[in-house]
């Protein structure tokens, strides 16, 4: 069984995919407990895309390339750091765990790796600057 939690992540992430592959779609967001967080995170992720990749090439920009960089990898790496500079709610370790569970299910292991080290080397960045 999926941990809830962890699902919303894996739709957010089909969202902002679904958004960038198709962007004249409607994104129809399904009832849920979660469907404010999910809405909130996905149209968050997308309206702020350009704050957010500045931010990550900033911060990153020596360790990914979002021009070369696979882009389910590139979107999880979006909404994560959405999470960490407009969800103060959320713990950073729950960010990072939850995103790291729902990028199994889009990514092969190797790369799961080198995403938990992106994300805990900007969550240390942007939350220590918040």
């Amino acid at each position: 069984m999926i941990n809830k939690l962890y699902s919303s992540r894996v739709i957010i992430i089909q969202n902002i995919y679904s958004q960038s592959t198709n962007p004249e779609a409607k994104l129809d967001y399904k009832k849920s407990q979660f469907k404010k967080f999910i809405k909130d995170v996905t149209e968050g992720t997308l309206e702020r895309e350009e704050l957010i990749n500045q931010t990550i090439s900033e911060h990153l920009g020596s360790d990914i390339d979002f021009k070369k960089t696979d882009k389910i990898l590139k979107i999880i790496v979006q909404a994560a750091v959405f999470e960490l500079l407009f969800k103060h709610n959320n713990s950073i370790k729950v960010i990072i765990v939850e995103y790291l569970k729902a990028a199994e299910f889009f990514l092969e292991k190797s790369k799961v790796k080198y995403l938990n080290a992106i994300l805990d080397k900007i969550s240390r960045i942007l939350r220590k600057s918040l």
